[in-house]
């Protein structure tokens, strides 16, 4: 449940930059907009889980050097990664420019916060009762 939960906030929060001119969401109709996001998010997750850390373990000095500002870049950087990615799986989401990856990565981490104080705990944490 708690998979599940994580996986509709992303889709929630990535649905939120398509405000941003240069973040398109372009399917053909609502149900398949919905799939879209929940895919692209299954792919946010796991470029997070698995690219990250190595990418943080490798750069602990510019995390140190720089205050860790650079995690603004790097979050930009995987942000573009998740957009190329879904347009190699043919997905109809598509990130241009690394400024708008960098405001679309900052709008999803400030809405997947907003959203993860709103979601009641048992829900996040995967308690049943």
């Amino acid at each position: 449940m708690r998979i599940l939960a994580k996986i509709v906030v992303t889709a929630i929060a990535l649905w939120a930059t398509t405000i941003l001119p240069g973040i398109e969401l372009s399917g053909s109709n609502i149900w398949a907009n919905i799939g879209t996001l929940l895919v692209v998010a299954i792919i946010f997750g796991v470029v997070n889980a698995v690219i990250k850390p190595v990418i943080k373990t490798l750069g602990c000095a510019f995390y140190v050097l720089t205050l860790g500002l650079i995690a603004l870049v790097v979050n930009a950087l995987l942000f573009l990664l998740v957009g190329w990615l879904a347009g190699l799986l043919h997905l109809p989401f598509t990130v241009t420019g690394f400024w708008t990856a960098l405001l679309g990565a900052v709008i999803v981490a400030v809405v997947s916060w907003v959203l993860h104080l709103v979601i009641p705990d048992s829900i996040d944490k995967g308690d049943t009762h």
